[in-house]
């Protein structure tokens, strides 16, 4: 009995709470991203915010909505699984509300599956300085499926730190 209890302590320790696909959602749910909603002329279906994560498929493109109440540091966290082939390039979209101007950032393939590989996720931030509705897009020709979460860090927090 004691060696069956030593065998489970190991294997928790080992494991830490849970893997890294539960690690990196925490103790958001998933959003179906269902809805329709209106940002820069485009409809999202859904917004995202520290509570939610959204499941897609690469290739492909997933929009999303985020509402921003001061400048801040917007991070798109994706968590690649099921990966069939690396592509040529991923491409993260930061809009400033009325799509007035984007902040662009692009991440090749290889490096993609590189960072998902070694860190267990990838992620890519951006500022975004105008309060209110903001586009945030990511477009890949990698095949895999993903997990995509956001969070946003108010920049008098972070420069704080």
């Amino acid at each position: 009995m004691k060696l069956l209890q030593g065998v489970a302590i190991v294997a928790l320790l080992t494991t830490g709470c849970g893997g890294v696909r539960e690690q990196f959602i925490g103790t958001r749910i998933d959003d179906g991203c269902d809805g329709e909603w209106n940002v820069c002329s485009t409809t999202v279906g859904c917004f995202l915010g520290d509570r939610s994560y959204v499941e897609g498929r690469f290739p492909g493109k997933n929009q999303v909505g985020i509402q921003i109440f001061e400048p801040s540091e917007v991070t798109v966290g994706l968590y690649l699984f099921e990966p069939a082939g690396a592509g040529e390039q991923t491409v993260f979209n930061f809009f400033e509300p009325s799509c007035s101007s984007r902040v662009r950032v692009e991440v090749s393939g290889r490096a993609l599956f590189g960072e998902n590989e070694k860190l267990g996720f990838v992620s890519r931030k951006a500022e975004l300085s105008n309060k209110g509705d903001h586009l945030v897009e990511v477009e890949s020709d990698a095949r895999a499926r993903y997990l995509m979460k956001i969070d946003v860090l108010p920049l008098r927090l972070r420069d704080a730190q």
